[in-house]
């Protein structure tokens, strides 16, 4: 489910979405690492590609939303936000490069702490682009 237009103007609502859409992959990860130390090979895959797949339709889809409607609305109507944008559009940046990444690592079909460590990178980078999205973008 992917909000766009006013609601991500709605502080609230823009929250909401970023917190279940945090929730849901912090649930993936820890399932992930469960398949690892249980060696789960073929689960862990699954989840993996489930991960991949939140990650690309949720979280992904959302910064696309963002820039393409948000962001420049907001730059429109406030130029001074401009560095704050740039900011916000190089997280969904690395979050789409750590994507990629571990896309390509799911090509061998080895499941590895590697990935976990990926999934952590998003999370960490999602948090703080979310803190400083409510923060500095949508308090104004």
């Amino acid at each position: 489910m992917i909000l766009s237009g006013p609601s991500l103007r709605k502080r609230d609502a823009h929250s909401s979405i970023h917190e279940a859409a945090l929730n849901e992959a912090l649930e993936l990860r820890e399932l992930f690492q469960r398949c690892l130390e249980d060696n789960e090979t073929e689960k862990a895959l699954q989840v993996i590609e489930v991960a991949i797949e939140h990650w690309e339709s949720r979280t992904l889809k959302h910064a696309e939303a963002e820039e393409e409607g948000l962001y420049k609305d907001i730059v429109d109507e406030n130029p001074d936000m401009i560095s704050t944008v740039i900011q916000l559009t190089r997280d969904h940046d690395l979050m789409r490069r750590i994507v990629e990444t571990l896309k390509n690592r799911l090509q061998s079909q080895q499941p590895d702490q590697r990935m976990v460590t990926l999934l952590d990178s998003l999370v960490i980078i999602d948090e703080i682009h979310n803190a400083d999205e409510m923060n500095k973008l949508l308090n104004h």
